[in-house]
């Protein structure tokens, strides 16, 4: 049975995935340095990390399964997890796969070296919307 794995640091879809997994019957595991609250429900699993970069990250990766479902915004675990034929999603409701993932992560690295020439760069992300949570929402059902 598939599972629902969350990159929940600074997720702002957890409870979207929490409603989406209780809805649908699929263990969920909520996996962080600390700082969330446990769910009330049996089907979603708090897993704190020891701190250190990239300890959630590494969590997930080793425990994933083919066609499991992970959800983050952390592009070279996404990069892995697909390697592991595991689905992935982004905040957004973007669905990386093995066809787009390599243009992902070329346009990542390229708009770190912008950044870090360009102080003016720095801090200019894109607000998440309530269209970005409902495009989540739809395509998280989707891959399901």
């Amino acid at each position: 049975m598939k599972k629902i794995y969350v990159d929940a640091d600074a997720c702002p879809v957890k409870d979207e995935v929490t409603k989406v997994a209780i809805r649908n019957n699929i263990i969920t595991y909520m996996v962080c340095n600390g700082g969330i609250r446990p769910s009330k429900s049996s089907l979603i699993k708090l897993v704190i990390v020891s701190e250190g970069a990239d300890e959630a990250d590494k969590w997930i990766f080793n425990n994933i399964l083919p066609d499991d479902i992970v959800v983050t915004a952390d592009i070279p675990l996404a990069a892995k997890c697909l390697d592991k034929s595991a689905r992935v999603i982004k905040h957004n409701g973007h669905i990386l796969t093995v066809n787009n993932i390599g243009n992902i992560l070329a346009t990542r690295d390229l708009m770190a070296d912008l950044r870090s020439s360009d102080p003016f760069l720095k801090g200019k992300n894109k607000i998440f919307s309530k269209e970005d949570r409902s495009n989540f929402l739809n395509s998280l059902q989707s891959l399901i």
